[in-house]
């Protein structure tokens, strides 16, 4: 993501309230499992599991019967540590049992810092009824009201309750503000009053590069978009939507604004279709009447609109917690595959689980789950995750870090040459992030692999890092590709890939389709020589549709381009395809940031170039 200055750091008051988290945070964490036994040389295979057990120290579950100052006063805690620790290593997930809290006269207002995933336990939206805010602000850098921003506020969730939006005072006043970018999706949530997704309030300008929409309903307020530069919106109702930067895209969503993607400056960016082409909504955590976890599971739906939770419960099934082997931070890659192989579904408690050795799923469906952005991190250059070409598995709520040894791939969906038909039961990836430099200094050729036919990918950020731990150079932080397709029919809503050094997304696969798509190709581009498609082309696309694919369709895609080294770089163009009527590309455009250089030509070489005398939008309505 594009930002003028680095972001506010953790200060001493945010290391003293870490601190602090633990001891408002209850119960004590359960042992760690024990580790194989080792006999005479040899290794014995670890026992599977149990299923269920306790959360651990790093999941807070509120009831509405604690006075509501001491539920303020404990995420106020967290949210004190959390607001600056953009690459840190803690963790928490922040649960919200049945019930109403907060008045219209006495409300509960809350922020949610990094690393902050916060639900309702209920089945239902309503189950959950929050009267006042929940907050994502501006970071101000060193404190300088005049640099405030909100391109990087990451890897954050809201999910699964309702807000009454009421409390605060001033410019804040009876609005919610969710300033987010990457990585930060509001999901099956309904919101009663005003929403804005810029913070207006915090200095200037407010940038915002976000962000993620989905299964959500909105009354009684418009929702401002602001400075987002990009959006996705879908399957959700809204009440109203103000303007919009570059690209703003929706699919089944009840009072979108209507298509208006034009050449002209003038027009609105918006790209709108009246139904997604394929969904499953994220599985997730809730309780049943007698108090016991379950993890529900949304049935798949096609070229659907609205909500899923409309008409009450979703369909779909539900899954008792005792199927689940519930990590928690020092378990073993092996303790976990031993979990997979006895038949476990895995449910990640907040925590970074170190892997030496690659998860391995080949159950068919087989649920994978993580609480507060649990982060899985291969340690000797295998994958994070290989999951077989089986039925029904799905894949929610991880970062995947690249780790300090070469991975040919992070995560990998079914084998190479994989052709069985998934089309009923599909793989599904859900707000799945994937980070190689940030964090640490990472490696991997690339991100992610999909092989496996009818594949969904919902909510995925592929981000070589441009800051943080090898970030901003060209040579740590080395990967060449964050996606690649090759299975058929394989859907993805909601696709951001950025700054990877060669072809940033590969697609082979047959009857493609991509609604919304987002890029920044690598700043640090040391000279034009060592970023070369070949002889004559300069760069490489951000999107590229293999020669051979004969049927691809892809709606409201961007790449943007910010070369920050002063050397004139430029790419030949940001998108690629075959010229034939099969494939078909809607409504495209390329910017120019900052920096020098540019991207030449938006798709196969036509569109007008942008640069520092024409710095776009370039937009392109179809290819061909």
């Amino acid at each position: 993501m594009t930002r003028a200055t680095g972001p506010r750091r953790l200060g001493l008051a945010a290391v003293a309230a870490t601190a602090l988290v633990a001891a408002l945070l209850a119960p004590t964490a359960q042992a760690a499992e024990a580790t194989a036994e080792t006999t005479g040389g040899t290794t014995a295979e670890a026992a599977v599991p149990p299923g269920g057990g306790s959360l651990g120290e790093h999941v807070l579950v509120l009831d509405p019967s604690m006075p509501k100052a001491e539920i303020q006063s404990r995420l106020d805690t967290i949210a004190r540590a959390q607001t600056g620790n953009e690459f840190g290593a803690e963790r928490y997930a922040i649960l919200f049992a049945p019930g109403t809290y907060g008045t219209a006269a006495d409300p509960l207002n809350f922020s949610v810092g990094f690393y902050e995933s916060v639900a309702g336990l209920g089945r239902n939206p309503g189950d959950v009824v929050l009267n006042g805010s929940v907050d994502v602000y501006n970071q101000c850098v060193d404190g300088d009201q005049g640099k405030c921003y909100a391109t990087t506020n990451f890897w954050r969730s809201l999910s699964n309750l309702t807000v009454n939006v009421a409390g605060k005072s001033g410019c804040y006043a009876n609005t919610d503000f969710w300033a987010v970018s990457q990585a930060a999706p509001l999901r099956r949530v309904q919101v009663n009053g005003n929403l804005t997704l810029m913070d207006y309030c915090t200095g200037s300008p407010a940038w915002a590069s976000g962000g993620f929409i989905a299964d959500s309903k909105f009354t009684g307020g418009t929702v401002i978009n602001g400075s987002q530069q990009q959006f996705f919106t879908r399957n959700s109702d809204l009440d109203g939507w103000t303007n919009g930067v570059w690209n703003q895209v929706f699919c089944g969503t009840a009072g979108a604004p209507a298509q208006s993607f034009s050449t002209d400056p003038a027009a609105a960016p918006y790209t709108t279709l009246d139904t997604c082409p394929a969904t499953r909504e994220a599985p997730y955590l809730y309780r049943d009447p007698a108090g016991a976890y379950r993890v529900a599971v949304p049935a798949l739906r096609r070229d659907s609109a609205g909500t899923d939770w409309q008409n009450g419960a979703a369909d779909g099934a539900s899954l008792g917690l005792d199927g689940f082997y519930v990590v928690r931070p020092g378990a073993s890659a092996r303790q976990i595959n031993a979990a997979l192989r006895g038949g476990r579904n895995l449910l990640f408690t907040p925590g970074v689980y170190e892997l030496t050795e690659a998860l391995k799923v080949t159950r068919p469906g087989t649920k994978v789950l993580g609480l507060g952005f649990a982060t899985l991190v291969p340690t000797r250059g295998d994958a994070a995750l290989r999951i077989s070409d089986v039925d029904g598995v799905d894949v929610s709520g991880l970062i995947v870090d690249a780790g300090p040894e070469n991975s040919r791939v992070l995560v990998q969906v079914g084998e190479r040459g994989s052709h069985d038909r998934h089309t009923r039961n599909p793989i599904g990836l859900s707000d799945v992030f994937f980070r190689v430099g940030g964090a640490r200094d990472g490696y991997a050729t690339t991100a992610l692999e999909v092989n496996s036919d009818d594949t969904l990918i919902d909510d995925a950020w592929i981000w070589r890092a441009d800051h943080g731990a090898g970030g901003g150079n060209w040579n740590t932080a080395r990967s060449e590709t964050g996606l690649v397709v090759n299975g058929d029919r394989v859907v993805a809503t909601g696709l951001a890939v950025e700054h990877f050094q060669k072809t940033e997304t590969v697609w082979n696969g047959e009857d493609g389709r991509v609604v919304f798509f987002q890029n920044e190709n690598p700043y640090e581009v040391p000279n034009q020589a060592a970023w070369m498609a070949s002889r004559a082309r300069k760069g490489y696309p951000a999107f590229a549709v293999g020669s051979r694919v004969r049927s691809f369709e892809g709606w409201g895609m961007g790449s943007y381009s910010f070369f920050n080294q002063g050397v004139d770089i430029h790419n030949s163009t940001a998108f690629e395809a075959p010229d034939r009527p099969g494939v078909r590309l809607h409504d495209l455009l390329t910017v120019f940031l900052n920096g020098s250089g540019g991207i030449d030509s938006v798709v196969n070489g036509t569109g007008r170039a942008v640069n520092s005398a024409f710095g776009g939008p370039s937009n392109v309505l179809s290819q061909p």
